[in-house]
């Protein structure tokens, strides 16, 4: 066996599957957090300022929305935008935290709200374990 690419597959299809497999990933997901609010799919295009037909396709996987758009379904779904970022693959995946996720789940904290306390708590985390600072500064150095 080799380990090429299968005749017929070239770097395009293989980027294009991709994309598609994301966009089914992120569409399931709206979708899931969509009915677990007992939300329709009109309230929520309506919630988040999409056109119904528009929010369908992202649903079925057929279109990959923008970082706005998420932004947007996320305020509709009062969810936090760094969730759907994150499955969408705009964000990097961060360790999980039960006070992230406690502060992320949160719907009586606007999202800048929610982005500001988090880097306060990072900041802290940091000051206090010099370890979790991904770049850390290099001592007295002229």
């Amino acid at each position: 066996m080799s380990d090429e690419m299968p005749t017929g597959d070239s770097a395009g299809d293989v980027a294009a599957r991709v994309v598609s497999s994301a966009a089914q990933d992120i569409g399931s997901f709206i979708k899931s957090q969509r009915e677990a609010a007992q939300v329709s799919l009109r309230q929520l295009s309506q919630l988040a300022g999409v056109s119904n037909p528009y929010l369908s396709q992202i649903e079925r996987g057929l279109r990959k929305p923008s970082a706005e758009v998420l932004g947007q379904i996320a305020k509709g779904l009062r969810v936090s935008a760094e969730v759907l970022y994150m499955r969408a693959g705009f964000l990097e995946d961060r360790p999980a935290s039960p006070v992230r996720d406690a502060l992320l789940s949160d719907t009586s904290v606007t999202e800048r709200q929610k982005q500001v306390l988090l880097e306060i708590y990072e900041s802290f985390r940091r000051e206090n374990n010099p370890r979790l600072d991904p770049q850390p500064e290099k001592e007295n150095q002229e």
